[in-house]
């Protein structure tokens, strides 16, 4: 890992590497700069360019009016119809301006009411240039339904509930977190029934788990409306209507509210990669063009996801988006944002096919789609701007160097970015290597490979391990016996023992050691079994049916069977899975305790290949893990840096974890004042076979 001298003060200095490229990132930086500043010359700066949602779309005035403007430069005539007008097409045109803006006034009934009443259907009318009479959701609508029983299309709705039904922020935004400790969670599957989870249930339900659990940062996915519930939330439809499968939008807001009086901060899973190709009910061809939100032919096609791909470099098209982050903030709460598919936007080819070797090469030149990486820096740096505290999150498998930076140094401006690659190498290691074959030079090398001062969130698995085929950790090592095995009536099995210890240090070494941040998906805390039914008795478990996460779709019946968490199986005291757990919740709460996440990259004195052991320091603990798969080491001799006495502060082998007790957590170990594994000091421990100990001077 580089090492960035005291002096240094520009990235060039921090990474001698990027000097070939220094020229085309001055280049990203003039472009953003260019736009900045036309923003700042023609729309009042990003203050005012990114409240766009409260110019387009439905905008409810003081005396009851509505002024309804729409962005669709191709069509020659529009009509604002629905259920208030009985759908006719002449009684309410609207006027176009010279920029394609379509707009109408509705003025209040006589009596001085709304004349659309809340919650009714709407829709905007045009007839394009060829002739063609088209039916559109309005681009910017808060509020969408779907009636299955009807269709699969949705029904654009006015949402304007009256006063005394609209929620009321009750709680302060936490301030942001010095350690983010990340639960990743999608409200649909939150219930154990064989339905869609709601806002509301969540709230009740799934706050307090989270909270207790010791995670303090919440990553909702799948809020943003999209038609086809199995694509977990990415094909949306509607970019500015919380999703309704879940309940109303004060709902959501009360969710948030909530959590923020938690202390919990609420991040939204943002998809700005690309749009859902429907028509009917999304913003593809709207104004009957192929080219109006995306750009036209291949180029605005993604191959592998089917979607279209929006034209970042089209002022119209940032405004839509930068304007849709702000939107989730001030109206919903929401203290900031995981940016989903950040490689597929960041390069032409959109990463398919395509291997990142880490060559520099890969990151600049006429691979990478300046548009889209110049949109980021933009709404990276309006959001920090208007929002201070404001987070945001990338999904970034190529390694882009200044992911991470602010925009005035420079970079990208994002706060932190996904370690991808650690999950990758745990499911390769469980997949092809027996436990004797685990590189542990490998393993520390893949958590602490990150760049120099740019902050990554580290997983061992999130919802794309716990999907129809993939594979959770958990599943990996236990396999089929997490069905037959986990009632602590019956004996230890050497798999389950096996599964039960090595996804404890799995989890302890990826929060200590991976980043400055971390994650987890809900449910994989305590390694929830990839069957959505247990039928069980006091004595024995019995299978049915085994699968993964797997939404409600023509493949499976449409049934809802594989698409819930089971908290019966947690709650169960009778079964091994609230071992695990409980060795999260200690976990986040001993991270809370100390702070290593917030705290510099860990010093590791030892990966010792043929022991199977890794020590390493951060935060002012040391922290000590054996994987061997038999051996076991006493008066084990471990390097420290400061002198003094330790006690352990958390043992994998305890018995509240699943553990076997064998270490004595009362044990308390002296230094020795001599060099060790280049370290002042050293000292004695005894590490059983597949355990981890983690040690506080006192």
């Amino acid at each position: 890992m580089p090492t960035a001298p005291l002096e240094a003060k520009t990235v060039v200095d921090v990474d001698p590497w990027l000097q070939a490229n220094a020229g085309q990132i001055v280049h990203r930086h003039d472009l953003f700069r260019k736009w900045k500043d036309s923003l700042e010359e023609h729309e009042g700066g990003f203050a005012e360019f990114t409240q766009g949602y409260k110019k387009f779309g439905f905008i409810v005035k003081p005396d009851n009016s509505v002024v309804y403007r729409e962005w669709a430069p191709n069509a020659k005539e529009a009509v604002l119809i629905g259920e208030f007008n009985s759908w006719n097409r002449i009684s309410d045109p609207m006027v176009k301006d010279d920029f394609g803006v379509w707009s109408i006034t509705v003025p209040p009934t006589s009596d001085g009411k709304c004349a659309i009443p809340h919650d009714s259907k709407v829709k905007i009318s045009m007839i394009t240039h060829s002739g063609e009479r088209i039916e559109r959701i309005p681009a910017w609508i808060t509020r969408v339904t779907q009636d299955l029983s009807v269709s699969p299309v949705y029904e654009a709705r006015f949402w304007n509930p009256p006063e005394a039904e609209v929620y009321k922020f009750k709680n302060k935004k936490p301030p942001p977190p010095k350690s983010a400790r990340i639960y990743e969670a999608h409200v649909g599957i939150s219930t154990s029934e064989y339905r869609v989870g709601t806002y509301k249930e969540f709230t009740s339900n799934m706050l307090p788990r989270i909270r207790d659990l010791g995670y303090n940062v919440i990553q909702l996915m799948a809020v943003m409306e999209h038609a086809y519930y199995a694509s977990f939330g990415y094909q949306v439809t509607s970019f500015f209507a919380a999703s309704s499968r879940y309940g109303t939008p004060e709902e959501l807001k009360e969710l948030i509210d909530t959590a923020h009086g938690m202390g919990i901060t609420v991040l939204l899973d943002i998809v700005h990669s690309h749009a859902c190709k429907n028509v009917l009910d999304g913003l593809n061809h709207f104004d009957g063009t192929d080219h109006h939100y995306f750009h036209e032919g291949a180029k605005g096609r993604h191959e592998l996801w089917d979607s279209r791909l929006f034209n970042y470099g089209h002022h119209e098209v940032l405004r839509f988006l930068m304007s849709n982050l702000r939107f989730w903030v001030e109206e919903y709460q929401f203290d900031g944002f995981r940016f989903d598919g950040v490689t597929s936007m960041m390069y032409k080819h959109h990463g398919i096919g395509t291997g990142f070797s880490g060559d520099y090469n890969e990151y600049f030149g006429d691979n990478v789609d300046l548009d889209a990486v110049i949109y980021l820096m933009l709404a990276n740096e309006a959001m920090h701007e208007l929002f201070p505290g404001c987070i945001t999150i990338a999904e970034d498998v190529s390694g882009m160097p200044l992911l991470c930076t602010p925009v005035n140094k420079g970079g990208i401006g994002f706060d932190y970015r996904l370690s991808m690659a650690i999950p990758d190498m745990w499911i390769k290691l469980l997949k092809h290597k027996r436990d004797d074959e685990w590189d542990i030079g490998n393993i520390v090398h893949t958590l602490t490979n990150r760049r120099y001062g740019e902050k990554s969130i580290a997983y061992a698995e999130s919802h794309d391990q716990a999907l129809v085929g993939d594979k959770t950790i958990a599943f990996w090592l236990m396999d089929k016996e997490m069905y037959t095995h986990m009632s602590d009536l019956s004996e230890y099995t050497p798999v389950i023992a096996r599964g039960i210890a090595l996804h404890k240090m799995i989890r302890l070494i990826v929060h200590s050691l991976g980043g400055e941040g971390y994650l987890n998906f809900e449910g994989n805390e305590f390694g929830h079994p990839e069957v959505r039914e247990y039928l069980y008795t006091i004595y024995d478990l019995l299978l049915k049916d085994p699968k993964w996460l797997d939404f409600p779709r023509e493949g499976n019946g449409n049934s809802f069977h594989y698409a819930r968490r089971q908290w019966n199986v947690v709650d169960d005291k009778l079964l091994r899975y609230r071992y695990l757990n409980e060795w999260d919740k200690a976990i986040n709460h001993l991270e809370d305790k100390y702070g290593w996440l917030a705290a510099p990259p860990a010093w590791v004195s030892l990966k010792n290949e043929a022991d199977k052991v890794i020590v390493f320091e951060r935060a002012s603990l040391l922290f000590i893990f054996n994987f061997h798969p038999t051996n076991s080491f006493t008066d084990y001799r471990v390097g420290v840096q400061e002198p003094g006495e330790y006690q352990i502060v958390l043992s994998s082998d305890e018995k509240r974890f699943g553990g076997f007790d064998n270490i004595d957590i009362n044990s308390r170990f002296h230094t020795t004042a001599m060099e060790w594994n280049g370290r002042n000091n050293w000292a004695q421990v005894y590490v059983p076979s597949r355990t981890c100990i983690v040690l506080a001077k006192i």
